[in-house]
C-alpha cells in the first residue's frame, strides 16, 4: 500500500532534501549544487524542471530504489504495529475511542522508523548527490561507506532522535485524524459517505473517494505539525555532506542552527509546499489501500 504511493510519487521525493538543505556554503558551495541555485531563485517548481534539465528525467529518482526497499518493510510494520498496538492498548490498559488511535499510530509510527532507518540514511545520501560528483556508487556502496567513514553501525541511526519525536505526531496525527473522520463521516452521512464492507456487509466502509480525501486530509495536517523535526532529520542524515555539519551534530543544536540562520518559514519549514505535493496524495493513497486490503482479506 505504502509501496504503490511511494513509486508514484518518487520525482516529488529526493527535492524536499534539497530545499531542507539550503543555505549551505563553505567547501561544498563550489559543488555545482544547481538545484539549490534555482530553489532560491525561483522556489520549489523552478527546482523541479532544473533538475531534468541537468541530470535527466531519471535524476528525479535518485536514491528511489532504496526508498521502495524500505518502504515495503516500513509500511508493512507500521500497519501492521498499529492493529496490534491499538488492540493492546484497548485490552490492556483500557483506553478506547479516539485516544488510541493517536497512542497506537505514534507507537506504530516510531516502530517502522526504527526497524527500516538505515535505508532512509542512504536514501537521503543518494538522493543528495549530484550528477558527475557522486560520492556514493549504489546502495551497497553507500552502506560500505558510511559503515567504514561515519561510525560503524551507529553512523546509519545519525539524526534518528528527531526522527522518532517528528514520527510520532506524524504518524499518531495520521491514524488518529483518518479514524475520526471515518467514524464521525460513518455516524453522520452512514448513506452518502458510507457503503457496505464487500467481506461483511453488516460492517459500513467509506466509499473509496472518500477514503482518498480523508488520507490526505489526514497527511496534510500531520505533515504540517511534524514538519521542523524532519527538517531536522534530513540535516542531520547528510551528516559531513554539508559544510556546517559540526554545527548539526545534535538534534537541539540543528534546530538552533536552522532557527537562527534561517527563521521560521525559509529554515524550519523549507520545503513544506512539496511536501504536501507528495505526502498528501501519499497518505491518501496508503489509507485507502489499508481498507481495501482489509476487506480483501476477510479482516472486518
Amino acid at each position: 500500500m505504502a509501496a504503490a504511493a511511494a513509486a508514484a510519487l518518487a520525482p516529488a521525493d529526493p527535492p524536499p532534501a534539497m530545499p531542507q538543505a539550503a543555505g549551505a556554503g563553505g567547501p561544498t558551495a563550489r559543488r555545482d549544487f544547481y538545484w539549490l541555485r534555482s530553489f532560491l531563485a525561483g522556489g520549489v517548481f523552478s527546482a523541479l524542471f532544473a533538475v531534468p534539465r541537468k541530470e535527466g528525467f531519471l535524476g528525479l529518482y535518485k536514491g528511489n530504489g532504496a526508498m521502495m526497499i524500505r518502504i515495503f518493510p516500513y509500511g508493512a510494520i507500521q500497519f501492521m504495529a498499529f492493529e496490534h498496538y491499538k488492540t493492546l492498548i484497548t485490552t490492556k490498559l483500557g483506553v478506547s475511542g479516539h485516544v488510541h488511535r493517536l497512542m497506537a499510530g505514534s507507537m506504530a509510527g516510531m516502530t517502522a522508523v526504527i526497524c527500516t532507518y538505515p535505508l532512509d540514511m542512504v536514501r537521503v545520501r543518494l538522493a543528495f548527490q549530484v550528477k558527475g560528483e557522486h560520492t556514493y556508487t549504489g546502495i551497497i556502496h553507500a552502506f560500505r561507506t558510511i559503515y567504514a567513514k561515519e561510525g560503524g553501525f551507529f553512523g546509519f541511526y545519525r539524526g534518528l532522535m528527531p526522527t522518532i519525536l517528528g514520527m510520532a505526531p506524524y504518524a499518531g496525527v495520521s491514524f488518529f485524524t483518518f479514524g475520526t473522520l471515518k467514524s464521525v463521516g460513518l455516524s453522520h452521512a452512514p448513506t452518502f459517505l458510507g457503503r457496505p464492507s464487500s467481506d461483511n456487509p453488516n460492517v459500513l466502509v467509506l466509499k473509496t473517494h472518500i477514503n482518498l480525501l480523508c488520507g490526505g486530509v489526514a497527511g496534510a495536517i500531520a505533515q504540517t505539525i511534524s514538519y521542523p523535526f524532519d527538517v531536522t532529520r534530513r540535516r542531520m542524515q547528510l551528516g559531513t555532506v554539508l559544510p556546517e555539519f559540526e554545527k548539526c551534530l545534535t538534534m537541539r543544536d540543528t534546530m538552533k542552527y536552522v532557527y537562527g540562520h534561517h527563521g521560521i518559514r525559509k529554515g524550519l519549514y523549507r520545503g513544506l509546499s512539496l511536501n504536501y505535493i507528495r505526502c498528501v496524495p501519499s497518505q491518501a493513497v496508503a489509507f485507502t489501500t489499508y481498507e481495501l486490503m482489509k476487506q480483501f482479506f476477510h479482516l472486518n
